[in-house]
């Protein structure tokens, strides 16, 4: 007797992590006030209908950046009810994390996750970042990768691993919705990147160095905003700024690479904007991808190569989203 009601404690405590409901849960991420308040004593009916919400897609959001975002917890074993991935995930655990990762809310459970976004009609029409749900009711999901391939938390005793998409999916679901955008920004067609935030000095009213940010981003093709937001992250504005590791200037350049773009002086913020323009440029042009512009920005193009993505260095996976948010704030 006493061992079923463990059981039965057990398995509640799962639904409740699942929920947002775990009081003791180690999850560091809150993907929106809504499961906050439910922690902190709502209904259990309020905090399940919150769990089975969605956002919209944020600008800055592609499918790219999903599946790199779900890259960062391969290895993570699979625990069932986990939503913290330093103990492990679960299929849905993983799906949502990503999602989140990106500033895109989803709700908690496989079959909720499945009704999320738009309908895919078939697997040849999928794209990179859609999710793609298993049996009927739905039981499974998995992050589409492209190439008959996806990322997956699969069972217990596996781990979040790549492999092929097994068997036709019971629904695929695209929450992020790229065609919205009016169109890239520049040769490279980086997903994510639209051509508004091209801005000029007046969108970017109030933020130091306005024109210049603007007159690189035309010279360069470059979003002013993103080299704005970059700016912000690395020197909070400061042209005088000297980082523990010798990086220097507004743009905090090292010197062996402010000296490869042609920048003789990297605390002149003119020649900084022009070197970061032309190395964001070099970036996006070869990765195609915002989120691993900047991961090669912060800690070399080598590393993302190697790595096959955002590289696993503490203050590379804190940047990005920094530099996003960034972005975001301006608009």
């Amino acid at each position: 007797m006493i061992k079923g009601i463990a059981n039965v404690q057990q398995r509640i405590a799962q639904l409740q992590t699942q929920l947002g409901l775990n009081p003791t849960s180690t999850n560091p991420v809150t993907v929106s006030t809504t499961s906050t308040t439910a922690a902190k004593g709502a209904s259990f009916a309020s905090a399940l209908t919150a769990a089975t919400g969605s956002s919209p897609a944020t600008s800055g959001a592609t499918g790219a950046g999903i599946v790199e975002a779900a890259k960062k917890y391969l290895g993570v074993p699979y625990v069932f009810g986990s939503t913290n991935p330093d103990k492990g995930l679960d299929c849905s655990s993983l799906v949502q994390r990503a999602y989140s990762d990106m500033g895109v809310k989803l709700p908690r459970i496989a079959a909720d996750q499945a009704k999320a976004g738009t309908a895919v009609q078939s697997l040849a029409q999928a794209k990179p970042g859609d999710i793609l749900a298993f049996n009927r009711p739905v039981d499974h999901v998995g992050i589409y990768l492209g190439d008959n391939k996806m990322i997956a938390a699969p069972k217990p005793g596996d781990h979040v691993k790549i492999q092929k998409v097994y068997e036709t999916p019971s629904t695929i679901r695209r929450v992020i919705d790229e065609s919205a955008a009016t169109g890239p920004v520049s040769a490279a067609a980086v997903p994510g990147l639209r051509a508004a935030a091209l801005g000029t000095s007046a969108s970017l009213s109030g933020v130091p160095y306005a024109d210049l940010f603007t007159q690189a981003a035309a010279k360069h093709g470059v979003p002013a905003k993103l080299l704005a937001a970059v700016a912000k992250v690395e020197s909070g504005y400061n042209p005088r700024a000297v980082s523990p590791a010798g990086a220097q200037g507004l743009m905090q350049l090292m010197p062996s690479t402010a000296r490869g773009l042609g920048v003789d002086n990297a605390f002149d913020p003119k020649q900084a904007i022009e070197g970061a323009a032309k190395l964001l440029k070099s970036n996006l042009k070869e990765f195609k991808s915002l989120d691993l512009a900047l991961a090669a920005y912060n800690a070399g193009g080598g590393a993302v190569r190697k790595y096959d993505g955002i590289p696993p260095f503490a203050e590379t996976q804190a940047y990005v989203p920094k530099v996003k948010a960034a972005l975001a704030a301006l608009g």
